[in-house]
């Protein structure tokens, strides 16, 4: 049974595309909020901390970072990293959405301070983004919300072709590149 793992701070269309892969026979995990969200509307989920054995901690700054995470997320498609990951208790992760803190919105709030902005820079997000694209060969990043339906619609047909893949891994390492660039200027000019 594929699965995918859900961590979004823009929930645009998650349901509705959780509904479509636990359809499939997706196993979903998902991180906090997002996973409060897909037992709210009785999605079958299981919660990142619970599939890791490993609390959240500090308010929140880490949720997805866990061996188990990358580890599923970075695994070749060799029986060597699979068995690997199966002794440890884990498996494959094989799809990733996610979408990052609004560090950009936030910024731009009046009177913003520079706590918030702080709080506001995402590293879980992105590292779960750059661990996706990087073994996009095996695994499908999804970034961006408006990319849900096409995905959905492939999955239910001939499934996710490398080509594709790839675009949505390029895609996330331009979201990155951005999402890092205006850090970058907001820490330089603040």
């Amino acid at each position: 049974m594929p699965t995918a793992i859900l961590s979004v701070h823009n929930k645009t269309g998650l349901v509705e595309f959780a509904q479509g892969l636990a359809s499939l026979g997706w196993t979903l995990l998902a991180s906090g909020g997002t996973a409060k969200l897909l037992r709210d509307n009785n999605i079958p989920v299981t919660e990142v901390a619970d599939y890791t054995k490993s609390p959240e901690i500090l308010g929140g700054r880490v949720k997805t970072l866990h061996p188990a995470i990358h580890g599923g997320l970075l695994a070749r498609p060799t029986e060597s990293d699979h068995q690997q990951l199966l002794d440890l208790g884990w498996d494959y992760i094989d799809l990733v959405a996610v979408n990052l803190y609004p560090f950009e919105d936030t910024i731009a709030k009046p009177n913003v301070t520079y706590a918030e902005a702080i709080e506001n820079i995402d590293i879980g997000g992105v590292t779960l983004i750059r661990a996706a694209a990087k073994n996009h060969e095996r695994v499908t990043l999804i970034c961006d919300p408006s990319d849900y339906n096409g995905i959905l619609a492939a999955l239910q047909n001939d499934g996710i072709t490398s080509e594709t893949r790839k675009q949505l891994a390029v895609k996330g390492f331009q979201l990155t590149a951005h999402y890092d660039q205006k850090i970058t200027e907001y820490l330089r000019h603040d």
